[in-house]
């Protein structure tokens, strides 16, 4: 099998001390491409320095609703420069979360629909971020339309309303460790089934959400962890792991126009 990590944190500083082991565990697991997504402006730097040094690591530059209090028009045009690289191919992750706060709900929306405006203008797909926003981010996303506005939902765990919405929307929904979590991952995967195969993504979020059982012994999660996300994706749906790996790659690479045979270059593909 060969995996896309669609979602991934390695910039995080828990990962320095033995970086080149976790990138061989992933390799040697079959996790031959990871998506490093940056949050603000440093994790973002960082993100594209490393998918400028390392074989098979993509980077998308954005600012997390969190950090949305601290953003700026001068941090989007920073944001922006980063783009030029040829491995920088998403904008994100960005959205709104009403579930912590730690930003005011006008400050998340306003620099949400912002760097909505941004990815639009740069053709760039989005990395979402939603959590408890009681229909304010659909709302958003209706009345800041876009022609071809393509996006992943990164970890969800919503309803399935908003399954719905985003299906019809034509968003890729991006699956993490939750869905190997007995309780927490319940109603995931009740709904697994009902979404279409050329729509699945399968990400970490590490070092965040280590999947069962690996979250029993480590409670750092890795790219090389999102193997049993998708062995559990598979379980679910009832269907053959490496087909499902084949169809997760490439619905991955189409997203981020990423050639599916291990070509560098940005593609100008679907």
């Amino acid at each position: 099998m060969k995996i896309f990590d669609s979602h991934c944190h390695l910039d995080d500083r828990s990962f320095e001390p033995d970086f080149q082991k976790v990138m061989k565990r992933a390799e040697e697991a079959g996790i031959l491409r990871v998506m490093i997504v940056g949050i603000d402006r440093n994790t973002s730097g960082r993100a594209v320095e490393l998918a400028k040094t390392y074989t098979g690591i993509y980077a998308s530059v954005g600012v997390h609703p969190h950090d949305a209090q601290s953003c700026s028009e001068e941090t989007l045009t920073y944001l922006k420069t980063l783009v030029r690289y040829t491995k920088v191919v998403a904008w994100g992750e960005t959205g709104l979360d009403f579930n912590r706060m730690f930003s005011p709900q006008k400050d998340q929306e306003k620099w949400f629909i912002r760097q909505l405006e941004i990815a639009a203008e740069l053709d760039l797909p989005l990395i979402f971020h939603e959590r408890d926003t009681n229909g304010r981010f659909l709302e958003i996303l209706t009345t800041n339309p876009a022609n071809r506005r393509r996006a992943v939902v990164h970890c969800f765990s919503g309803s399935e309303s908003d399954l719905a919405n985003y299906l019809n929307m034509g968003f890729y929904i991006g699956i993490t460790g939750i869905v190997t979590h007995k309780k927490r991952g319940q109603a995931l995967r009740q709904m697994l089934p009902g979404i279409p195969i050329d729509r699945i993504l399968v990400e970490t979020d590490a070092p965040y959400l280590t999947p069962t059982p690996q979250r029993n012994k480590h409670r750092r999660n890795e790219p090389s962890f999102v193997r049993q996300v998708l062995l559990k994706v598979a379980e679910v749906r009832g269907e053959d792991p490496e087909e499902l790996s084949e169809t997760v790659w490439a619905n991955t690479c189409r997203l981020f126009r990423i050639h599916p045979s291990g070509n560098m270059d940005r593609t100008t593909g679907k």
